[in-house]
């Protein structure tokens, strides 16, 4: 069994055999030109045993966000993130770097890296760089968190998972390469057999002043996977959640 809750984005709060998680957590309400438009802004009730971070790109790796944890907070980054990690948080904050293949034990889970198809880069301005990577957790139940990420042919590797959390739209007017929209989302848990799904991605943060030019443009991508998912992969039941809504899954 599973419990979890979304907060909106990327940001997911997974709890299984007893060990908590928390994935790319963005615990404010705003980032540079970003509004959170749905949902309230997180109110984590525990500290987790350990944060999630799957690629560089400030909205997924947002620093003050992680200066509001516990400092002694474990960290699990894609290998070659330390360092800019280790740069904005101080030497001693604990940091567990992954490449693809490569797991650790937290508490009672198994966290293995496993491949994502994004840009590498924190950004244009910035030289860091460390591969994007998604994570398979392993406890009582398996479950795949996509991080960012397009299609790639690892992912019927994956498989079968219980849960997967994917990617469905993102926060500008168009996605570009590396990422998946809600057809690719659906293919995506088709290919790694997911029992349910969770869409993650979209509909929480805003570009300032999107909301009053074009007021539904982030809002349909969750309906629109759960629609696609009935046909490319009628055997994965999709739950589309608001932001702050929590859900649990019991393992198939």
């Amino acid at each position: 069994m599973v419990e979890l809750t979304w907060y909106g984005h990327s940001t997911v709060w997974i709890e299984d055999s007893g060990t908590r998680l928390l994935t790319d957590p963005l615990l404010r309400d705003r980032l540079a030109h970003l509004r959170r438009r749905r949902g309230p802004v997180p109110r984590l009730r525990d500290a987790p045993d350990a944060v999630l971070v799957s690629h560089l790109h400030a909205d997924h790796l947002d620093f003050a966000s992680l200066r509001l944890l516990p400092a002694h907070t474990p960290l699990v980054v894609p290998a070659g993130a330390g360092r800019l990690v280790r740069r904005a948080l101080g030497p001693a904050v604990p940091c567990v770097e992954l490449a693809v293949g490569e797991r650790t034990t937290i508490g009672q889970l198994t966290v293995t890296a496993v491949p994502a198809a994004h840009d590498p880069g924190r950004g244009p301005w910035s030289r860091h760089r460390a591969p994007a990577v998604g994570y398979l957790i392993s406890g009582r139940s398996s479950t795949w968190f996509a991080g960012d990420t397009g299609l790639f042919e690892e992912m019927a590797k994956l498989g079968p998972v219980d849960l997967a959390l994917v990617p469905v739209g993102g926060w500008g007017p168009t996605l570009g390469a590396g990422h998946l929209d809600p057809a690719d989302a659906a293919e995506a848990v088709r290919r790694a057999a997911a029992a349910h799904a969770v869409p993650i991605h979209f509909g929480t943060f805003w570009p300032v002043g999107c909301e009053r030019l074009r007021p539904g443009l982030f809002l349909p991508p969750g309906d629109a996977f759960a629609h696609h998912a009935t046909t490319v992969a009628p055997g994965t039941v999709v739950h589309v959640l608001d932001p702050g809504g929590s859900l649990t899954v019991h393992r198939s």
